[in-house]
Protein backbone atom coordinates (compact mmCIF):
# COMPACT_ATOMS: atom_id res chain seq x y z
CA UNK A 1 0.00 0.00 0.00
CA UNK A 2 1.55 3.49 -0.74
CA UNK A 3 0.87 6.21 1.02
CA UNK A 4 1.42 9.62 0.39
CA UNK A 5 4.38 11.60 2.17
CA UNK A 6 2.95 15.09 2.44
CA UNK A 7 -0.49 14.48 3.72
CA UNK A 8 -1.61 17.17 6.12
CA UNK A 9 -2.72 17.00 9.36
CA UNK A 10 -5.95 19.05 8.11
CA UNK A 11 -6.47 16.84 5.15
CA UNK A 12 -6.77 13.94 7.53
CA UNK A 13 -9.25 15.28 9.81
CA UNK A 14 -11.44 15.98 6.41
CA UNK A 15 -11.43 12.53 5.83
CA UNK A 16 -12.15 11.00 9.28
CA UNK A 17 -14.90 13.66 9.29
CA UNK A 18 -16.33 12.25 6.14
CA UNK A 19 -16.24 8.83 7.62
CA UNK A 20 -18.28 10.87 10.43
CA UNK A 21 -15.35 10.52 12.98
CA UNK A 22 -15.44 13.64 15.43
CA UNK A 23 -12.43 14.44 17.86
CA UNK A 24 -13.36 13.75 21.27
CA UNK A 25 -12.72 16.43 23.23
CA UNK A 26 -11.52 16.34 27.30
CA UNK A 27 -10.52 13.76 29.33
CA UNK A 28 -6.85 12.48 29.75
CA UNK A 29 -5.44 13.34 26.29
CA UNK A 30 -2.58 15.54 26.32
CA UNK A 31 -0.19 16.93 24.44
CA UNK A 32 0.02 15.92 20.79
CA UNK A 33 -2.15 13.09 21.06
CA UNK A 34 -5.69 13.17 19.51
CA UNK A 35 -8.94 10.82 19.67
CA UNK A 36 -11.67 10.42 17.17
CA UNK A 37 -14.89 8.63 17.65
CA UNK A 38 -17.55 7.22 15.62
CA UNK A 39 -21.11 7.19 16.42
CA UNK A 40 -20.59 3.59 17.09
CA UNK A 41 -17.73 4.97 19.84
CA UNK A 42 -15.37 3.35 17.17
CA UNK A 43 -11.72 5.26 18.45
CA UNK A 44 -8.71 5.99 16.60
CA UNK A 45 -5.89 7.78 18.83
CA UNK A 46 -3.51 9.79 16.98
CA UNK A 47 -0.36 12.08 17.48
CA UNK A 48 -0.86 15.56 15.59
CA UNK A 49 2.45 16.24 14.05
CA UNK A 50 4.63 18.88 15.56
CA UNK A 51 6.42 21.57 14.32
CA UNK A 52 4.92 20.73 11.17
CA UNK A 53 1.12 19.31 9.63
CA UNK A 54 2.45 16.50 7.47
CA UNK A 55 1.62 13.03 9.09
CA UNK A 56 3.84 10.54 9.33
CA UNK A 57 3.47 7.19 6.57
CA UNK A 58 3.00 5.03 9.64
CA UNK A 59 0.03 6.76 10.89
CA UNK A 60 -1.94 6.83 7.64
CA UNK A 61 -1.26 2.92 7.45
CA UNK A 62 -2.91 3.26 11.21
CA UNK A 63 -5.95 5.19 10.22
CA UNK A 64 -6.60 2.90 6.68
CA UNK A 65 -6.09 -0.43 8.50
CA UNK A 66 -8.84 0.90 11.21
CA UNK A 67 -11.07 2.52 8.76
CA UNK A 68 -10.97 -0.92 6.52
CA UNK A 69 -11.75 -2.88 10.07
CA UNK A 70 -14.56 -1.45 10.67
CA UNK A 71 -15.94 -1.62 6.94
CA UNK A 72 -15.57 1.82 6.06
CA UNK A 73 -13.47 1.09 3.16
CA UNK A 74 -12.86 -1.96 1.27
CA UNK A 75 -9.59 -3.10 0.07
CA UNK A 76 -8.48 -2.39 -3.38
Amino acid sequence: MTVPKDFTWEELIKVLNSFEYEEVKGGKTGGSRRRFADEKKNIITLHKPHPGNIVKSYALREVIAELKAKGHIKDE
